[in-house]
């Protein structure tokens, strides 16, 4: 096989599992996002997350990961739009912040 064909062939196979790792990670994010609207009462606006940086980390073992941070909006009145993150290393949540609730 030419070498072309087969750096092709790894090229797209790299893309597809990038794309079905997003997409688990990407589920990982809304289920952490949910659960954290649902322990404060809030709401969670649109019922999902955007992606707002994607970069390599080292996890606790020192073994590199793909680090992402969601954006998501919620509400707490119902009448307005809050903003939260998530941040998750590989598909594990190392941070999430929502906003504190102003009294």
């Amino acid at each position: 096989m030419p070498t072309f064909e087969l750096v092709s062939l790894l090229l797209i196979g790299a893309l597809i599992w990038f794309w079905l790792d997003s997409l688990n990670a990407r589920e990982a994010g809304m289920e952490a996002s949910r659960a954290a609207c649902n322990a404060e009462g809030t709401q969670l606006l649109d019922d999902t997350v955007a992606i707002r940086s994607t970069s390599l980390a080292r996890d606790e073992e020192g073994q590199m990961r793909i680090k992402r941070t969601y954006a998501f909006e919620y509400s707490d009145t119902g009448n307005n739009r809050r903003h939260g993150s998530v941040t998750l290393l590989g598909r594990r949540v190392i941070a999430l912040y929502i906003a504190p609730h102003v009294v």
